[in-house]
């Protein structure tokens, strides 16, 4: 009797991350003679991460690959640091080493989800160098990536934003998400079924949180109105305008040289020429090579840079994050961190 239909589901989908990881490994020069492939699992010990520390363990028993997991503690409850002692103490019995509990300093900038956020990816970032993985993975569910997208659609965020999380992403492909195309229910059942221990973190469930409001009351709404499939569409969504989105991005990096001139200037005239699409890449593009933190970088900014070139009344400067400055100076965009 084979296992349960969710559990042979999360293995599949972990099976087949293992294998191109592995493919690259051996096909990269750089990394070919590092022996044996580390993978890590990043694992809060909610049902999505426990799930899937829990498949990395079993499929890397019959691979060429190590198997370890990372928790992060975040310092944002009481008895955090115990329950992170007590997450890798369960990923140590899966049989995962190296195991590591992280504890990290939750900034405020961008708010406390994007915070955490950034907190969690450094102290991830940071355990792949120490530990040389090939690859860290994210619990991620289809579920999430209908909240993502619904997150981007409600910033009025472009397409890039409406592709949502990306299977494979990071510095070289670093971080790789098995379950994007699982539902939550199927995770949760796997776990049932390996009677695997859980935890409920009890900010998912926190209306003080926007996505959990999203997850809790949007969604919910949206599926009363317009029937079941809405995860799955969005979902699907997000792929199309993924694929989209990477389209416009090779063409404005090939756009970029033909709109500068010989000193490497951007020539308004010629940026005039180009795509409205295509054109707002590549100054996206420009002004994150000068110094503006991507993250912090939204679409009015790069609309109000945009005006230099289409609506051109000689305004001033434009101020965007990361001091950097845009001005339009002799039929040129300078842009320059000031």
């Amino acid at each position: 009797m084979g296992p349960h239909p969710a559990v042979a589901a999360i293995r599949l989908a972990v099976r087949r991350v293992l294998h191109d990881v592995l493919t690259e490994h051996q096909t990269d020069p750089a990394a070919a003679d590092d022996g044996t492939p580390l993978v890590l699992v990043a694992c809060s010990g909610g049902a999505d991460s426990m799930a899937l520390a829990s498949a990395l363990a079993f499929e890397a028993r019959k691979l060429p690959v190590r198997a370890g997991g990372i928790t992060v503690d975040h310092g944002l409850q009481h008895g955090s640091d115990t329950r992170a002692r007590e997450v890798a103490g369960r990923m140590t019995a899966l049989g995962l080493t190296p195991v590591e509990a992280v504890a990290v300093t939750v900034g405020r900038e961008g708010g406390p989800e994007a915070a955490a956020r950034d907190a969690r990816y450094a102290a991830l970032d940071a355990a792949a160098e120490r530990h040389g993985a090939s690859a860290i993975l994210l619990g991620h569910t289809r579920d999430d990536q209908a909240e993502t997208v619904l997150l981007g659609l409600a910033r009025g965020s472009g397409i890039r934003s409406l592709s949502g999380m990306a299977a494979v992403s990071g510095a070289a492909g670093r971080y790789r998400r098995p379950f994007l195309r699982l539902d939550r229910q199927t995770v949760r059942k796997a776990c049932v079924a390996q009677e695997l221990a859980v935890w409920d973190d009890p900010h998912n469930t926190d209306p003080a949180y926007t996505r959990s409001r999203l997850r809790h009351e949007g969604l919910p709404a949206l599926e009363k109105a317009l029937g079941k499939g809405v995860v799955e569409a969005l979902a699907r969504t997000a792929q199309l305008s993924r694929d989209d989105a990477d389209a416009l991005d090779t063409w404005a990096a090939d756009a970029e040289t033909s709109v500068r001139d010989e000193a490497g200037a951007l020539e308004c005239a010629k940026l005039h020429g180009l795509p409205t699409a295509v054109r707002r890449r590549v100054l996206r593009r420009a002004v994150i090579a000068e110094g503006a933190p991507a993250g912090s970088l939204f679409a009015r900014h790069i609309e109000e840079v945009d005006r230099l070139i289409t609506g051109w009344r000689g305004q001033g400067a434009i101020n965007l994050p990361g001091r950097v400055e845009a001005r339009r100076q002799g039929g040129r965009l300078v842009i320059r961190q000031g």
